[in-house]
């Protein structure tokens, strides 16, 4: 009985059809197919657009509350300003509450003096100064209508017209960048008080405000956060106490050779001067640049000649000698970098962005080198830092100080041998 090919309902619903496709397989892609240095580079790709899109996503949210950051990060600047001599105050003996309404007060009173010795200056010579300003414009103006350049009146009108536009293009960007902190007065007064309030607390229980925010971090990740924000406050505290013992230096020295040389306004040139010195490079030539044309305004080519003399021999001396020499390499950032993330800090924030681009700059540095370098895996958790042991790392051998002493071999003890004959008359 021939088999029947008839297949019944359960066969033709589960059974798998035996005719094969017509279609050739398409072959399936395999990584090896793809060429290694293009898998590298779209991974590198993709995780660099990551990095961005965050980096993005902060200085938004940054922009949106810059009522509150700016002045937030003002307060941590100060508070690394004053934590040395807090900390030398508690160490004297003082309670630490005293301390801090100490450190404070002085900082208040050292900024009102030098604004109080600028403006009394400025008032006290006004008359003076806006005459001379008068007649140094009009012996200008003859010298370039006597050139033989040709120049002419209209010429020299478009000039001083183009100017002042540019002056007020550039300052109005300058003081409202994209995160500047307001115009109106009610602005002003809130930043300062919040100021003030974030710096009270910075001071008092900074430490306890830190170890908050690590613990918000997961546990395994606690001691690489804790590590490298101990190493970038160091950091912090070092540029601080460095950047205004350079600017104090600045100061001193352009202010007391504005001073010889009778340029007008020499105290508010010290404290412009000292003010600018915060913004590393770019203030130091901005400064030096006005205190040089108002030399050439009031005092003539040779005085200005001098006083443009004396700016450079100060920032040498602040390039060369004093940066070297007090910062070190622990929170050195290379000058390119400086220009770069000065420029940038200013085109986001304005005087604020370029005030607090060094310092984030430096921290960024340090603390990444800190995570990367693994020191946090050999250290105790909560141990604070020592310069010896991760910052001052970065310096270069040939500039570390110490050098272990060789230790010397004590020569071991004569142990007597039975041949050894004893002198009855010794």
């Amino acid at each position: 009985m021939p088999k029947s090919t008839d297949k019944t309902w359960w066969e033709r619903a589960f059974s798998r059809p035996t005719q094969e496709s017509s279609e050739p397989a398409k072959p399936e892609l395999d990584d090896d197919d793809v060429p290694r240095g293009v898998r590298i580079a779209g991974a590198w790709a993709w995780r660099f657009l990551v990095i961005v899109a965050a980096i993005a996503v902060i200085v938004l949210i940054v922009i949106q509350l810059r009522l509150i950051v700016i002045p937030l990060f003002i307060a941590v600047l100060v508070s690394a300003l004053l934590t040395p001599l807090i900390t030398v105050l508690v160490r004297h003996g003082w309670p630490r509450g005293l301390a801090i309404a100490a450190a404070i007060l002085s900082a208040v009173a050292v900024v009102g003096g030098l604004l109080w010795l600028a403006i009394w200056q400025i008032t006290r010579d006004f008359s003076e100064v806006r005459a001379r300003t008068v007649e140094s414009f009009g012996e200008l103006r003859q010298a370039l209508l006597q050139s033989p350049f040709g120049v002419t009146e209209t010429q020299i009108n478009g000039f001083i017209a183009d100017v002042m536009t540019s002056v007020q293009e550039d300052s109005a960007a300058l003081w409202s960048g994209a995160l500047s902190i307001g115009t109106t007065l009610g602005h002003a007064l809130t930043g300062v008080f919040l100021a003030l309030f974030c710096l009270l607390f910075v001071l008092i229980d900074g430490e306890g405000i830190w170890r908050w925010l690590v613990r918000l971090s997961p546990k395994k990740a606690q001691r690489a956060i804790d590590g490298a924000g101990r190493a970038g406050w160091s950091t912090l505290t070092n540029y601080a106490r460095t950047q205004i013992l350079v600017a104090s230096i600045d100061a001193l020295g352009i202010g007391l050779g504005a001073a010889i040389l009778g340029v007008p306004l020499a105290i508010p040139i010290a404290v412009l001067v000292f003010l600018g010195s915060f913004v590393p490079i770019v203030g130091a030539v901005v400064t030096g640049t006005i205190a040089a044309f108002i030399a050439l305004v009031y005092n003539g080519w040779v005085i200005a000649l001098i006083m443009v003399g004396v700016v450079l021999f100060v920032q040498q001396l602040e390039g060369h000698v004093l940066q070297p020499l007090l910062m070190g390499a622990a929170v050195k950032v290379h000058p390119l970098a400086v220009v770069l993330v000065v420029a940038a800090g200013s085109m986001v924030a304005g005087i604020p962005g370029a005030l607090f681009a060094v310092p984030v700059a430096a921290m960024i540095n340090v603390m990444t080198r800190y995570i990367s370098s693994g020191a946090w895996r050999i250290s105790s958790p909560g141990t604070p830092l020592v310069l010896d042991s991760m910052i001052w790392q970065m310096v270069p051998a040939e500039r570390r100080m110490r050098r272990p002493r060789p230790e010397r071999e004590k020569p071991a003890p004569a142990t007597p041998t039975p041949t050894d004959k004893v002198d009855p008359d010794a």
